[in-house]
């Protein structure tokens, strides 16, 4: 019962202090952003309508390439309507279930973009290293079972830990942030939050570092195939491997720093580089995936370039 009132007593409403930092800049900020979410919509539309029109981009390469982009549009959803609006707005406050949503959002599609990049990794490792079976492998039933992984092992692993969030007493309603997370809303607790620490540990185990590690393995075992074939077969597997390496080490920067920054007090660091790593965690991997695969791979290439000279000439 006690439990029940503290968390009645709660504030229905947190504050996202950073804002207050922009000043007059926030209508520049706003055009920027408004801008960018356009472009972020623009690029990974492209690339999963290319995907799906195309027959023969039914493959399970492409096909995880695509799940990139739905989760980009997916993370970016959960981030950027809401933040356009605090940017106008005077008072940047969010209730408490808009708050949990957004953090349900954006942890999700952190997991998900790691797993499907370590789905991504098990597909180049079979097509370079078990190119005879490759087919037989990464047939169209596990490459289904693979996408409906990754999709529901965060979305279950991540309820646990946002349920014991939601039922903190809370002692203040101040974020040093631009969106909603959930270590800065824990350190808000009036009550010991050791439990919370425990379950984050144990989800940080399974949709991080878990993925990582297999993504490294996967890796390894490709370069020591790779050392025993002629110096033709490693370009071409470097080739292959090549946007899926970038866009994975680009991702692990940007999401080290989300995980750095969610473990400082936020409200002692600088306020612009706080925004920066913030906005780089949900912005870069956006904006990035569809460039690298949009441009360096030549099937999906040759074929936006046909669609924009097809809709540049017709009538």
């Amino acid at each position: 019962m006690s439990g029940r009132l503290a968390n009645d007593s709660s504030p229905f409403y947190f504050q996202l202090t950073l804002f207050r930092e922009l000043g007059a800049s926030r209508y520049l900020f706003f055009s920027l952003t408004l801008l960018l979410y356009a472009v972020i919509v623009s690029f990974n539309v492209v690339i999963i309508m290319v995907i799906c029109l195309e027959k023969t981009l039914h493959e399970p390469m492409y096909v995880f390439i695509s799940c990139l982009s739905l989760n980009s549009l997916y993370g970016s959803s959960g981030f950027f309507p809401r933040f356009l609006m605090d940017l106008l707005s005077d008072t940047h406050l969010i209730s408490r279930p808009a708050c949990f949503t957004q953090i349900y959002i954006i942890y999700t599609y952190a997991s998900y973009e790691l797993f499907v990049l370590s789905i991504m990794a098990y597909d180049r490792y079979v097509a370079i290293c078990k190119p005879l079976h490759y087919h037989s492998i990464m047939s169209p039933r596990t490459m289904c079972m693979l996408v409906a992984a990754a999709w529901l092992i965060p979305v279950f692993s991540l309820g646990g830990p946002l349920y014991l969030t939601i039922r903190l007493p809370l002692c203040g309603n101040q974020l040093p942030r631009v969106f909603c997370a959930t270590w800065p809303v824990v350190q808000l607790s009036c009550v010991d939050t050791t439990p919370n620490s425990i379950a984050g540990l144990l989800v940080s185990t399974t949709t991080v570092f878990l993925p990582l590690c297999f993504v490294l393995y996967t890796y390894l075992r490709i370069l020591l195939v790779c050392q025993q074939k002629s110096s033709e077969f490693r370009g071409k597997a470097l080739q292959t491997c090549l946007p899926h390496i970038v866009t994975f080490v680009n991702y692990s920067i940007s999401g080290f720093c989300e995980v750095s920054l969610s473990r400082f007090k936020a409200d002692q660091l600088d306020p612009n580089v706080v925004m920066i790593l913030s906005l780089e965690f949900l912005i870069i991997p956006c904006v990035f995936n569809p460039v690298v695969y949009g441009l360096n791979l030549p099937k999906i290439r040759k074929l936006i370039f046909r669609l924009v000279h097809t809709n540049t000439i017709s009538p």
